[in-house]
C-alpha cells in the first residue's frame, strides 16, 4: 500500500527500473552476432581510395575469376575501394551473375547502358562516375594481371599523376595483331600531336586530378590513352607481361579491331594526314604535267614513243585511286566534325546498382 507522501519514491524506481532496462538492452546487442556482410565491409561508409573501372560485354564466364583475383589485392592494400562494372547490355547472364556479386561484396557497383555504345564510351562512363582519390582502369579477361595494381599505386607516391602497364610480350595475340599494332603505334607518334606510349593499352591507374581532367574533355570518341597523353602531367610505366583470355573470345574482330583504334587515335589527335594529301596532290599534279609535257616534245618531234590506251588508262585509274583516297580522308575528318557538332551524348545510363545517387 502507497501513502500520499511517497510520489517522489515512486518515480525514481521507476527511472531506476528503466535504465536497468535500458543497460541490459545495450548488453544484449553487444553480445548478439554481427553480421557476416557488415564484418566483410569495414570501409562501408568511406570515401573510396582507389576505384577499379571495368568495361564488360559477354562476359559471364569471367566476372567471379577476375573479382577473385582483384578483391585479394585490395584487401590486402587494405584501403576503401569500390569496383565499378560498365555494362553495355548483353545477351548473355553477365549483369545476373555482377547483381549476384554486389549481395555478396557491396563495393562492387554496375553501370548499364540504354544500348551497346563501345568499350570506348563504357570506359569513359566508369571514368567519370566513380569516386575513389586514384581510378585503375582494367580489362575483366584477366589478360592484364590484377596483382599488378599494388604496384601502379606504390609508384604514384613518388610524385607521379598516370602510372600505365607496358606489355613486355603479348600472349595468345595472332601475328596480324601484333603487325598492325606495331605500324599504328608508329604511324601515330610520328603523325601525331600527342605521343602515345607503345605496347600499352587502357590498364593504367590515374589520380583524381587526372579524372577530373578528363571530365572536361568533351569528345565523342574516346579513346582513353591519347585523352590521357593529351591531359599529359607526369606519368611512368611499369612493364609486365600479358597473359591469354582466362575464358571466352574477345569481342574486338581480330583483323580490322586493331585497325579502327588505330585510325581513331590517328584522326583524332593529327590533322597531318590532311596536310600530306595537299603534299602528295600538289606532287602527284607535277608528275601530270610532266607527262604532259613529254606527250607534248613527241608530238613535236613526230616521234610516238608511248603508243597505245594501256598507258592512259593505267595513268587515269591510278589518278582515281588517290582521289578516291583523299576524299575518303577528308570523310573520315568531316564525319568527326559531324559528330562533335551534334553534341550527341556519348553514351545513354539506364540504371546504376549500389550507387548513393
Amino acid at each position: 500500500m502507497l501513502l500520499r507522501s511517497d510520489p517522489l519514491r515512486v518515480a525514481r524506481s521507476f527511472k531506476l527500473s528503466e535504465l536497468t532496462l535500458n543497460l541490459e538492452t545495450q548488453s544484449t546487442l553487444r553480445s548478439s552476432t554481427v553480421p557476416k556482410f557488415c564484418l566483410q565491409n569495414p570501409f562501408k561508409n568511406m570515401i573510396p581510395k582507389i576505384s577499379i573501372v571495368v568495361p564488360v560485354y559477354k562476359e559471364e564466364s569471367n566476372i567471379r575469376p577476375f573479382l577473385a583475383r582483384v578483391e585479394p589485392v585490395l584487401e590486402k592494400m587494405g584501403l576503401a575501394y569500390e569496383v565499378i562494372f560498365s555494362l553495355d547490355p548483353s545477351p548473355d547472364r553477365t549483369e545476373d551473375v555482377i547483381r549476384e556479386e554486389i549481395q555478396r561484396n557491396d563495393h562492387i557497383k554496375l553501370l548499364v547502358f540504354s544500348r551497346r555504345f563501345g568499350q570506348p564510351a563504357a570506359t569513359i562512363a566508369g571514368i567519370l562516375a566513380c569516386t575513389g582519390e586514384t581510378c585503375v582502369v582494367i580489362d575483366v579477361d584477366l589478360q592484364d594481371p590484377p596483382e599488378l595494381i599494388e604496384q601502379l599505386h606504390a609508384k604514384l607516391a613518388e610524385g607521379y599523376e598516370v602510372i600505365y602497364a607496358k606489355r613486355r610480350s603479348r600472349k595468345g595475340e595472332t601475328l596480324p595483331k601484333r603487325v598492325i599494332s606495331y605500324i599504328g603505334y608508329s604511324v601515330i607518334n610520328r603523325l601525331s600531336d600527342v605521343q602515345i606510349p607503345r605496347n600499352t593499352g587502357d590498364f593504367r591507374i590515374m589520380t583524381r586530378r587526372v579524372t577530373e581532367e578528363l571530365r572536361r574533355l568533351n569528345e565523342s570518341h574516346g579513346f582513353l590513352r591519347g585523352l590521357v597523353a593529351y591531359v599529359g602531367f607526369k606519368q611512368a610505366y611499369i612493364e609486365y607481361d600479358r597473359d591469354e583470355r582466362f575464358a571466352g573470345k574477345g569481342n574486338y574482330n581480330r583483323f580490322t579491331g586493331s585497325f579502327k583504334i588505330g585510325l581513331n587515335g590517328l584522326i583524332s589527335f593529327s590533322s597531318r594526314p590532311l596536310q600530306m594529301m595537299a603534299m602528295a596532290g600538289f606532287v602527284l599534279a607535277a608528275i601530270s604535267f610532266l607527262i604532259g609535257g613529254w606527250y607534248l616534245l613527241q608530238k613535236l618531234i613526230g616521234v610516238n614513243l608511248t603508243p597505245g590506251l594501256s598507258t592512259t588508262v593505267l595513268v587515269v585509274t591510278f589518278f582515281s585511286g588517290v582521289q578516291l583516297l583523299a576524299l575518303g580522308l577528308m570523310g573520315e575528318y568531316v564525319g568527326r566534325i559531324y559528330d562533335e557538332v551534334k553534341s550527341r551524348p556519348m553514351y545513354i545510363v539506364d540504371r546504376k546498382v549500389n550507387f548513393d545517387d
